[in-house]
């Protein structure tokens, strides 16, 4: 398969390098040169020197929409995958021709995850907690972390959005939100104008109190989920790869990229029940620009 990926930061190079572990023709299109692959220093040169079936939008998030309306106008009619967050905030509707449109949330295809929602299956469910913490500036090695977009809110950046995978597993696993209230700021030291923390409590349409933290400041990387149901409580590390139900561990080998891997195999061979739809990644938007409102007017919002 013929594969473009736009953008070539670190994680344009790793879809790249995912995709042709995965046997795809890989292009790039992208201002910095590389002899890595053919790149192409425009979208339109691209498209009509390579015909690709799928295209990875990978440059900074305030430049999805726009790239996702150049490949309407250049009536491209191939699959597409943005990632994520889809947008910086809510955008206007468009039409296209795309054969299909997904959101790279690729921590759907975590086995402790897919471990995690095959066992809620059934479940009354009372409580969840999803927690999330990485120290900033040891994300990319040999960069400066305050040159990089996470530093830059207009350019996409922030905690809220860098680690909005939280947000869409927990309407991947307990329903849609449906009341949320927020606390938010840049309260540390780092030397960004984005927000560093960000804590959530919300209720889903399976759920009824679900708390969320998210943060640029735990130098103990941590990346967990606690669900207590009216049977068990299960616990996932997906960091350390642990799944956990009551006092019963199980430990599971997940190499670097295999989520990545997971989510364009999945693309590839069609395989789309994992996979985020663009409808879910809008939502994921949505509840982002509410989290945000719920900060700034110190109140509840309702979905």
């Amino acid at each position: 398969m013929r594969s473009l990926v736009v953008g070539y930061g670190s994680i344009g190079a790793r879809h790249a390098g995912v995709l042709t572990e995965l046997g795809c023709n890989v292009s790039i299109v992208s201002s910095r040169t590389t002899s890595d692959y053919p790149c192409y220093a425009t979208l339109g040169v691209a498209l009509e020197s390579t015909s690709p079936d799928y295209v990875v939008v990978a440059n900074r998030t305030c430049e999805h929409y726009q790239t996702l309306l150049e490949l309407v106008e250049l009536n491209y009619q191939g699959t597409v995958l943005v990632e994520k967050p889809l947008f910086n905030e809510p955008m206007p509707p468009f039409q296209s021709n795309f054969a299909h449109c997904f959101v790279g949330y690729n921590l759907r295809f975590h086995p402790v995850v897919q471990k995690l929602a095959q066992a809620l299956n059934g479940e009354k469910i009372i409580s969840a907690q999803a927690y999330v913490g990485q120290y900033l500036p040891r994300w990319r090695p040999g960069s400066d972390y305050r040159q990089s977009y996470s530093a830059n809110k207009a350019q996409g950046g922030g905690v809220l959005r860098d680690l909005s995978h939280e947000l869409d597993l927990m309407q991947r696993l307990l329903g849609p939100w449906e009341k949320l209230g927020s606390l938010m700021g840049h309260h540390s030291h780092l030397d960004i104008d984005s927000e560093d923390v960000v804590a959530i409590m919300l209720a889903t349409e399976y759920c009824p109190v679900v708390t969320v933290q998210l943060n640029y400041l735990d130098r103990i990387t941590h990346r967990d989920i606690i669900i207590n149901s009216d049977n068990h409580t299960y616990r996932t590390d997906l960091i350390h790869g642990i799944f956990q139900v009551d006092e019963s561990k199980e430990e599971l080998v997940v190499e670097r990229d295999a989520t990545y891997i997971s989510q364009h195999r999945a693309v590839l061979n069609g395989d789309y029940t994992t996979l985020c739809s663009f409808a879910e990644g809008l939502t994921v938007v949505e509840m982002i620009t509410a989290i945000e409102r719920s900060a700034q007017d110190d109140g509840w919002i309702n979905h």
